[in-house]
Formats: C-alpha cells, sequence, structure tokens
C-alpha cells in the first residue's frame, strides 16, 4: 500500500476507514482472527445447546432437547437417594415413643437434623427461621404455650394445628366482646388496663381497678382463670408474664377484646409422614421452651 493512499495515517502508520470526526479518525483495525473464531465457535455451541438441552419456551411447556436432562429431575434422584439413605433410621425413629427419642443420642441427632430441615421447609415462614415467631405467631423458644409444651401436647398441635378445620384440631376462640356488644369501650378500656396491671405493666392514671377485676372475673376468667394465669386445654394465654401474641400496649389490647384473637394452624398431618412429625416434635421441644 502507497503512503500516499488518502487513507493511510501518517502519524499512527495505519488506515483508516476514511471517516473523522472532529479531527479524530477512524483506524480500520481488523478484529485478531483468534477473537473472531471464538466467537463463530460460540456462535455454532449456543446452537449446539438448544438442539441438545431444553431451552426454547413452548406455549404450557418447553422444548426438552436431545439429552432430555432436567434439574428437576437430579433433584428428585438425590432427595430419592437420600431417602434411602435415611430410610432405616427414619422407620427406626417412627416406631421409638417420643419420651425415649430425646434419651437416645444418635435418634435424637436424627430428629433435631430432620426437624430442623423440616421446620425450615415449613414453620419457619410464620414462626422465623430461629423460631422467634413474630406478632400473631408464638415464639417456640420461650416457655409460654397455647396449647401446652410437653412432648405430647406439641405433637398433637403439629399433627391437628388449631382451629384448621381438622376434627381434631385445638378448637378455642376468643370471643369478640365489643364487636359482639357484650362489653362498651369504656369497659373494654378498663379490662384492658387491669390486664396490663395484671403483668405488671402501667396501667392508665385514673382506671378503676375494682370495675375492671369485676368486668375480668365476669368475662374472661372462664378461659384465662382468676388470676389470668391461661389455660392450655382452651388456648387461653397466661396474661401475667408479660409474653404477648399481638402485644401488650393499650391500643393492642383494646383492639384484641373488641374483635378476639383467633388465629389458624394448619393441620400438618396427611402433609408430613408419621415419622418426620416426630421429628419435627422433638426439634420444637429441644428449641428450650418445651416441658
Amino acid at each position: 500500500m502507497s503512503h500516499h493512499d488518502e487513507n493511510f495515517d501518517a502519524v499512527t502508520g495505519k488506515t483508516t476507514t476514511g471517516h473523522s470526526w472532529d479531527g479524530i479518525k477512524e483506524l480500520n483495525t481488523p478484529l485478531p482472527r483468534w477473537w473472531v473464531l471464538t466467537f463463530y465457535a460460540c456462535i455454532v455451541w449456543a446452537f449446539g445447546y438448544w438442539i441438545v438441552y431444553p431451552a426454547w419456551p413452548l406455549v404450557w411447556s418447553y422444548t426438552t432437547g436431545v439429552a432430555q436432562y432436567s434439574s428437576r429431575a437430579d433433584v428428585a434422584v438425590e432427595l430419592a437417594r437420600l431417602e434411602k439413605i435415611r430410610g432405616d433410621k427414619m422407620v427406626t425413629l417412627g416406631a421409638a415413643p417420643l419420651a425415649d427419642i430425646e434419651k437416645d443420642p444418635a435418634l435424637l441427632a436424627l430428629a433435631r437434623a430432620r426437624g430442623k430441615a423440616v421446620f425450615g421447609d415449613n414453620c419457619a415462614p410464620c414462626h422465623g427461621s430461629g423460631a422467634a415467631g413474630a406478632k400473631g405467631y408464638p415464639n417456640l423458644n420461650d416457655d409460654d404455650w397455647l396449647w401446652g409444651g410437653s412432648l405430647d401436647q406439641i405433637q398433637k398441635t403439629i399433627q391437628f394445628g388449631a382451629r384448621s378445620g381438622h376434627a381434631e384440631a385445638h378448637e378455642g376462640a376468643m370471643l369478640a366482646f365489643g364487636r359482639d356488644g357484650t362489653l362498651k369501650k369504656p369497659e373494654i378500656v378498663t379490662v384492658a388496663n387491669y390486664v396490663r396491671a395484671l403483668a405488671g405493666l402501667p396501667a392508665a392514671a385514673k382506671y378503676d381497678a375494682a370495675a375492671g377485676q369485676k368486668l375480668f372475673a365476669d368475662n374472661c376468667a372462664s378461659c384465662h382463670g382468676d388470676a389470668g394465669k391461661g389455660n392450655p386445654e382452651m388456648g387461653a394465654p397466661n396474661l401475667t408474664d408479660k409474653i404477648w401474641l399481638y402485644g401488650s400496649d393499650e391500643a393492642t389490647l383494646i383492639e384484641t377484646v373488641t374483635n378476639g384473637r383467633n388465629g389458624v394452624m394448619p393441620a400438618w398431618v396427611g402433609r408430613l409422614d408419621p415419622a418426620t412429625i416426630k421429628a419435627l416434635t422433638v426439634y420444637v421441644h429441644s428449641l428450650g421452651g418445651g416441658q
């Protein structure tokens, strides 16, 4: 090429495309051969991948590819392999009484490991990954239990739930004293402050303690007990321990007395096999609040 070529840049010693902007010339520098070949190889590889593996979405499904590969199928195979390894131990766990599981270190370790995994998959969305609960969802780490914290009581709660629709579910219900017209607003405010006082929390300055005590005795004691200690057979919480499922401020208590609280826990019997429910029971019981 002659150095007098109009597309030759004497400063850089390279040819240009003949284009320039504001005195800046566009060099005519081809891509390296290896880069071009790699680019074409990637295109060929992509077409091959589309043919061999699932890739193209269809209206209701997708192309399965020549290899018929499925990551979901791989996971199913691995889970089946795990269940096979775990199978004999889970059979032993399912046959053992709950109390004996906690006495056997090997079974206890298995139950805790299995229970923790099942809890994370099924219970953590409500109770939290650490089982510390949230507003409306009990903390499973303490010793405050609506339906009892023994192994048998926990198992029954997990199996059948609360107000779940199952024939054996816990069915205790709190009345809506305000919505149903049983108590007037001033009476609700008075009994709410009395309940706060039972737990050692500050009550309103001018609240009538005697009136609150009478209202509590007439309307609440049948479930929560005369001293407000609660009744696990009815799912009535202990009102004296400062552990409140929905909150202990006056406004929240007024809302609770006015409209009642009747949360639902699903029944896990039929969804989880008996051995898994046992493992989950032992895990929850071992969190620190089991009775």
